[in-house]
């Protein structure tokens, strides 16, 4: 219903989707006119009326006439007929998406009625990001599919197959116009029939809770995973953000506490990897930074299983940062050290005459109970008993506290305050700046 400039933009993205139109309107645009000549379409000139509805199977109102564009909501409603009433989200069963073409690919973007204007200010960010050979690359890969489910029958192998082809030297031939070379590099890909059928590890840093800290290339991996391991120390927000249909599997890791042993982890990989899935290891922190990263893929390496291992912000970096303790600081720190809060048979043993620099940052993970130890043991050997201690709890999420002391009195504070890990201890002068740097959380600053 309608002629005008609006009518015909909705006109034309209608017909291009293959309809039969039909406009209902005393005048039409010459645009619209000619559109309608050239697809079959059907000028019913005139004013609305109800019956013009009955053998329509969709519904535009865009005439410059709210009452008219009312009654034909109300028409198209009581005869169960989809409508759309432009600019009038209330008055819709359907809306029109911005699209980004690239044929056979399309892209759509809807602001569910509320902003036209920004669904077409991120249609135009979109068409400049996705490059229109895009649409030739869609079908290259329609032209193969029924060849590589023929040859890769498993959902896992095949997409994990299809992902890096897309996102491969395959792609860049397609999309730099040299199919055929193209073609010949799938065929070889398709013939490695051992290839085809492996799976791969992906041991991946979570970093310490914030799931803003995530890297680019963890995200991207964590949405192509088939099967997610995770434990405590990855927060719940950063588990959600893998492909829906993977599965998901908790395998603890508390301290005394290890729901699934160390080497089960280990083995549970080899096996996942062995029928034929990719397997992302969600690790707190950085794998490689007391997350026993190096233990999974000694078995890993030891089965010609392929992994990748993607760094994460440590725990030390993002609490610190959140609570305003930077670890080095020209005026205070030169250094800093991370120590394990307690070693392979839970005792708290180390050469505590090390730690004596006091211009040295002191980084304890895992070390809420070997505190009294810590604090002791870092007097007894040489220490100022007035030396700064930090206790970070949850750090960088939105439940992160800090208690702040001294190695004198920061025991008697940790009874009282009872934190509940993970959380993490820093000792050294480059505490003394927590109050006047922190910006997250609540500190506790006696």
């Amino acid at each position: 219903m309608g002629g005008g400039a609006v009518a015909t933009r909705k006109a034309r993205l209608l017909l291009r989707a293959g309809a039969t139109l039909t406009v209902v309107s005393p005048e039409i645009s010459r645009e619209l006119q000619a559109m309608l000549g050239e697809h079959n379409g059907v000028w019913q000139r005139g004013r609305y009326q109800e019956s013009d509805l009955h053998s329509a199977h969709l519904v535009v109102a865009a005439t410059p006439d709210t009452s008219v564009n009312e009654q034909v909501y109300n028409d198209a409603t009581r005869q169960s007929k989809l409508v759309n009433v432009v600019d009038a989200p209330h008055l819709c069963t359907f809306i029109f998406p911005s699209i980004v073409d690239r044929d056979p690919l399309l892209i759509a973007i809807s602001s569910s009625g509320t902003s036209p204007v920004l669904t077409r200010i991120l249609r135009r960010k979109i068409e400049a990001m996705v490059p229109a050979a895009y649409g030739r690359l869609a079908s290259f890969a329609g032209r193969f599919r029924q060849l590589v489910k023929d040859k890769i029958p498993s959902e896992g192998p095949r997409r994990l197959f299809w992902e890096q082809t897309l996102e491969g030297t395959i792609a860049e031939q397609v999309l730099a116009g040299r199919e055929e070379e193209a073609e010949r590099q799938l065929h070889a890909r398709l013939g490695d029939t051992e290839a085809l059928h492996s799976g791969e590890v992906y041991l991946v840093g979570a970093g310490p809770g914030d799931p803003d800290l995530l890297t680019f290339k963890a995200a991207r991996l964590l949405q192509s995973a088939d099967v997610v391991l995770y434990d405590r120390l990855v927060s719940a927000a950063i588990v959600d953000m893998a492909r829906r249909d993977a599965e998901r599997i908790y395998v603890g890791k508390r301290r005394a506490d290890h729901s699934v042993p160390q080497t089960e982890i280990n083995q549970l990989l080899v096996d996942l990897a062995q029928q034929g899935k990719r397997v992302v290891r969600l690790k707190g922190g950085d794998p490689f930074v007391f997350g026993r990263g190096g233990e999974e893929i000694e078995l890993l390496a030891k089965h010609r299983i392929p992994f990748q291992v993607v760094p994460g912000i440590t725990a030390a970096n993002g609490a610190a940062c959140y609570a305003g303790i930077p670890l080095t600081h020209r005026d205070h720190a030169q250094s800093v050290r991370f120590v394990a809060g307690y070693l392979k048979n839970d005792t708290v043993e180390h050469d505590w005459t090390s730690f004596q620099s006091t211009t040295e940052t002191l980084v304890f993970y895992m070390g809420l109970l070997g505190l009294p130890v810590i604090c002791a043991q870092l007097q007894a050997h040489g220490r100022s008993p007035d030396t700064p201690v930090a206790l970070v709890e949850r750090g960088t999420t939105l439940e992160q506290k800090v208690l702040v002391g001294t190695l004198a009195n920061m025991e008697e504070k940790v009874a009282q305050a009872q934190p509940a890990a993970p959380t993490l201890i820093i000792i050294g002068d480059v505490v003394r700046l927590h109050e006047s740097l922190s910006w997250f959380g609540q500190a506790a600053t006696e």
